[in-house]
């Protein structure tokens, strides 16, 4: 479920109105945890931090001429999305949120491959998203992307 937004302000208001706090606090223990040069924005349809094109020039390989993708926030249906592409790409940084998460929430993980889905709105580990947020800098992230992803 895309929403056609053109800032963060503008996607949280178009969220169901009893996910906008949730979906606040969620956007600011990422936004305030982020390592520096991380650039927030509107992509994809959800709210999302990525390396601009003016720290690592070459860009996304799946979409020329736009900065790397890193962390998106989405409302979907049912579920509040977190998507962390380092988690996806560092099988370390993974382990360590796999292993975390039942310290911070009641519930059962609940994950794709970068994908982590909050269905209930009452369990929400902030903490852990503030820490995961802290856990990968702009010049690593790029170092893993070329690594893993990057067409050579």
């Amino acid at each position: 479920m895309q929403i056609p937004a053109t800032s963060a302000e503008d996607y949280i208001s178009q969220i169901p109105e009893e996910r906008q706090e949730v979906f606040k606090k969620m956007f600011s223990a990422i936004t305030e945890n982020l390592p520096e040069g991380f650039e927030q924005g509107i992509s994809y349809g959800m709210v999302g931090w990525q390396v601009p094109l003016e720290s690592y020039p070459e860009g996304y390989h799946c979409s020329p001429g736009s900065a790397l993708p890193f962390m998106s926030l989405a409302s979907q249906k049912n579920f509040i999305a977190l998507y962390h592409m380092g988690m996806y790409a560092k099988p370390e940084l993974l382990d360590w949120f796999v292993a975390e998460f039942p310290k911070h929430s009641k519930r059962k993980l609940d994950m794709g491959k970068s994908c982590v889905r909050f269905k209930k709105m009452d369990d929400i580990p902030f903490e852990l998203i503030a820490e995961l947020s802290k856990k990968m800098t702009v010049d690593e992230w790029i170092s893993i992307y070329e690594s893993n992803f990057k067409k050579k």
